[in-house]
């Protein structure tokens, strides 16, 4: 534990402000609900069996293989194809021009990790639309980071924060409501609220796991979540599972940060491996990841980020701290 410690009656400490992001903006994409098709010939029996597979808006049922579709219970390829094509009717998914992208790419949010220097390398923190990975050896501050996330994602955008609620699944049953409790004390905001802002689930096994992804899938559709944490993603890792938390990411504008473990394996690749040779598990299914960073223990009660890889920023390291209010930069 780190010297520098932020208790209960200490003066509560600002996240740094996070960059990037454009004040006014409404953060909210649009959301066509799945029951918009009943307007254009889809009956509700139909529909309440593609939402008790985890379809709730036409832009999944769009994302979503035939293949897949026709794999939902009572849903024949004639039904299929009828329902494609009605929720072609009602979004778009052809072309649009570069100016509509760019308008949609006005909503991203950078949320502040809580450490100015570690903001610095991630370009203002960890973004929305998009999946992040962080990796490294036990106690290396994953978690800590995690947690911390939780807390930021909720404060106001000039806090570095993104006003929005934060999912966590937890795979190795790491997650600690005091630690969170004691982080919202430093950016002083009620631990209560906060806490009733997380949505929590334990993933008992890989197949429970991708059935609370597919859950919370369903309160996104509110609008309200901007943040998706799976600690750690390896645990019960199946491999369809990046390709949906990345629509996920995209559709509801939510940033989805992952936690890995590091195995050794001295022939990886430059771009994953470290000097060591240590590389993150997920790395060879890694496409839609956004930001993959490493991390490590420093001197004393210091730890190192690298960024390893990313399409916005240059490769680059920082060092940050674990203290009672989660994390920081160094004294």
């Amino acid at each position: 534990m780190s010297r520098r410690t932020t208790a209960a009656t200490a003066e509560p400490t600002p996240a740094p402000q996070a960059t990037g992001e454009e004040e006014g903006i409404d953060l909210n994409l649009e959301i066509v609900q799945v029951e918009e098709l009943q307007n254009h010939g889809i009956n509700m029996s139909d529909i309440q069996k593609l939402k008790s597979a985890g379809v709730h808006s036409v832009s999944t049922v769009l994302s979503t293989t035939r293949r897949n579709m026709i794999k939902i219970k009572g849903l024949s390829e004639i039904k299929v194809e009828k329902i494609k094509e009605a929720a072609k009717k009602i979004m778009n998914v052809g072309f649009v021009t570069a100016t509509d992208q760019a308008d949609i790419r006005k909503r991203v949010v950078s949320i502040s990790t809580g450490s100015k220097n570690f903001d610095d390398i991630l370009g203002g923190g960890i973004q929305t639309m998009s999946i992040s990975e962080v990796f490294g050896e036990f106690r290396c501050g994953k978690t800590q980071l995690a947690h911390t996330l939780c807390v930021i994602a909720q404060l106001p955008r000039a806090m570095g924060g993104a006003e929005g609620k934060a999912a966590y699944i937890d795979t190795e049953g790491t997650f600690r409501p005091e630690r969170i409790s004691k982080i919202a004390e430093r950016f002083g905001v009620d631990p209560g609220i906060v806490l009733d802002n997380i949505a929590y689930g334990r993933a008992l096994n890989s197949e429970h796991q991708m059935e609370l992804i597919e859950e919370i899938g369903s309160n996104f559709t509110e609008g309200t979540f901007r943040l998706l944490i799976i600690d750690s993603i390896m645990a019960h890792f199946r491999v369809d599972m990046l390709g949906r938390l990345n629509r996920l990411a995209e559709e509801y504008n939510i940033a989805v940060f992952l936690t890995n473990q590091v195995q050794s394996d001295p022939g990886a690749s430059a771009l994953f491996a470290a000097a060591d040779g240590r590389k993150p598990e997920l790395h060879q299914e890694t496409s839609f990841i956004t930001n993959i960073e490493r991390h490590r223990k420093g001197r004393g009660e210091e730890r190192v980020a690298k960024l390893q890889d990313s399409p916005d920023m240059p490769e680059s390291e920082c060092t940050y701290v674990i203290s009672e209010g989660g994390i920081a930069d160094p004294a």
